[in-house]
């Protein structure tokens, strides 16, 4: 069995890719608050640096998927799925750049069963 830390719908996946044909390669970075909310944003690869701080949880679409480690402490025992909505009403309200196509990704997360917990990828 393969579990892996970080998943996407396929509604995510289908914006994810509508993304990756406008802007090329991208990075996620899950939010840990403030100003960003707590939704995973999306950039442009060569536009985020990602802080020495984080830690990789995986990739979706083949996109690598951060997380600040402290934050990733208590995420440890879930898996994080990416999910998006349809949102119109915060067009030129994030740094993602979803927003400005009208969706935003939102994080959805469960916990690993003890079986799935034992067999996940490094």
């Amino acid at each position: 069995m393969s579990v892996k830390r970080v998943e996407a719908t396929q509604e995510a996946k289908e914006v994810i890719e509508m993304l990756k044909k406008e802007y090329g390669e991208l990075v996620f970075n899950q939010s840990g608050g403030c100003c960003d909310g707590t939704a995973p944003m999306c950039y442009e690869k060569s536009d985020f640096y990602v802080p020495s701080r984080n830690v990789k949880l995986g990739e979706i679409c083949g996109c690598e998927f951060f997380i600040d480690s402290e934050q990733f402490e208590y995420f440890r025992h879930s898996q994080i799925i990416v999910d998006v909505k349809k949102e119109q009403g915060a067009f030129g309200n994030s740094f993602s750049l979803e927003i400005d196509h009208g969706y935003q990704f939102i994080t959805k997360s469960r916990i690993f069963t003890d079986e799935e917990y034992k067999s996940l990828e490094d």
